[in-house]
């Protein structure tokens, strides 16, 4: 069964394919998976600084929210956040802003890749709305709620951080996007592009 491709998600009909991803089990299975493949790769990182860290529990978020949909996505970025939660306590209390800000990563990756052409533009937009709504903007936020400080105090060094991070994290996307498209296309979860596999990305 072949996969409709949208050209944009201001569709009607992109949010209702959406919404119906929650009735096929195949859907719900792969974003189990992709959950869990997420958790266990959320303590996984390469140190560039003292305080730099590149993790990859992102790229099976994208993946899930490009297969699965938006709507899925964020109610998968709830049960990844509170299952991270229970399973490796930090010491705080738990505080649903940081639930918030991994229902709408996956939400953002959802509404760039989800049945659409993954181009470069699209990571990039995708990536850049993350670091600085949701990481910058929103993870400041909380910041000063739960620790005190300013919020421009945390603001500033994650600008910083986030500003190094997009093209790594957009790169590490393209390699992983390129590398899957094929199997994706072949096992109808993701759609066919019309012009050839080649031009996919």
């Amino acid at each position: 069964m072949s996969v409709k491709r949208f050209l944009n998600p201001w569709q009607p009909s992109f949010w209702k394919a959406a919404a119906q991803e929650f009735r096929s089990p195949r859907t719900l299975v792969i974003a189990a998976l992709l959950s869990a493949i997420s958790i266990a790769m959320g303590s996984l990182f390469i140190p560039v600084t003292e305080s730099l860290r590149v993790y990859f529990s992102f790229l099976p978020r994208a993946l899930l929210a490009a297969i699965c949909g938006p709507l899925v996505g964020l109610a998968a970025g709830a049960v990844i956040d509170l299952t991270e939660f229970f399973l490796f306590p930090t010491g705080f209390s738990f505080f649903p802003g940081y639930t918030l800000n991994t229902m709408l990563g996956l939400f953002f990756y959802g509404l760039f890749l989800y049945r659409q052409k993954p181009t470069v533009l699209r990571f990039v937009a995708a990536r850049t709305i993350i670091a600085y709504l949701i990481n910058v903007v929103l993870g400041s936020l909380w910041n000063k709620i739960l620790l005190g400080n300013a919020f421009w105090f945390y603001a500033a060094k994650s600008l910083v951080k986030n500003t190094i991070m997009i093209p790594i994290e957009v790169i590490l996307l393209l390699i992983l996007f390129r590398a899957l498209s094929p199997m994706l296309r072949r096992m109808h979860l993701v759609p066919v592009e019309p012009d050839g596999p080649s031009k996919a990305i």
